[in-house]
């Protein structure tokens, strides 16, 4: 089965509405809604906004569900100059961008007493997002690269070039990494997919509320195309 998560509901709602033989579980304050689309397995879930509730989302889902792997969908600010909004970005990997215990000697985002830090997500699952996107043929440029986890909005330049300078970062947002974190620590494969809301700059804020809902649109229909040819 597989299992999607967003953290809002515009990033699933449309989804939710595509499944046959639904039903709907309600666990950790969230609903479950499990069903098919397409034909596959699948449980969608919307996890609320943040790092935290991203991660009790993961391990309720891991917990209550057979899980075969998890794809994180939604929208990121652009840490790249290449990369424009509207455009979606493959994690190749995550890091918990806010993890910061500089002061006793760690490098910013490694988490003490852990043996991993940058959360790599799954080959296979990779593999059928670079084939649903080109079937989705969808308007937009795709790339891959590291995708920068923290609880906060990133809308200032200067943050944002932290981001780039310390993480190589090719998106912020607010939820993958803690995804990949639990994903990690149980074995489940996973994937980071994100659509380019804004600039993650100075601009952000103006830019985030006008383009969202167009990046939310590519990013649904890159999903839809996923399932379709997703096998457990």
């Amino acid at each position: 089965m597989l299992g999607i998560i967003g953290a809002m509901d515009e990033e699933v709602v449309k989804l939710k509405e595509m499944i046959e033989e639904l039903q709907i579980f309600h666990k950790a304050g969230m609903d479950f809604y499990q069903g098919r689309i397409c034909g596959k397995n699948v449980v969608v879930v919307k996890c609320g906004v943040g790092k935290v509730n991203a991660a009790i989302c993961t391990q309720a889902m891991i917990d209550y569900f057979s899980i075969s792997g998890i794809i994180n969908t939604g929208i990121a600010g652009s840490l790249d100059i290449a990369i424009d909004i509207g455009d979606i970005v493959f994690a190749t990997d995550t890091i918990e961008h806010d993890m910061d215990v500089e002061a006793l000697g760690y490098e910013p985002g490694i988490i003490p007493d852990m043996k991993k830090s940058v959360f790599e997500t799954d080959e296979r699952l990779l593999h059928y997002a670079k084939e649903a996107a080109a079937r989705a043929e969808l308007p937009v440029h795709i790339f891959q690269g590291r995708v920068v986890s923290g609880d906060q909005f990133i809308s200032s330049r200067e943050k944002k070039e932290w981001l780039v300078s310390t993480f190589k970062g090719r998106c912020a947002e607010m939820e993958g990494a803690a995804i990949g974190h639990v994903a990690m620590l149980n074995h489940v494969p996973y994937l980071v997919i994100r659509a380019i809301s804004d600039k993650a700059d100075d601009s952000a804020e103006m830019d985030y509320p006008t383009f969202a809902a167009r990046a939310i649109d590519n990013s649904i229909k890159l999903m839809t195309a996923f399932i379709k040819i997703y096998e457990e």
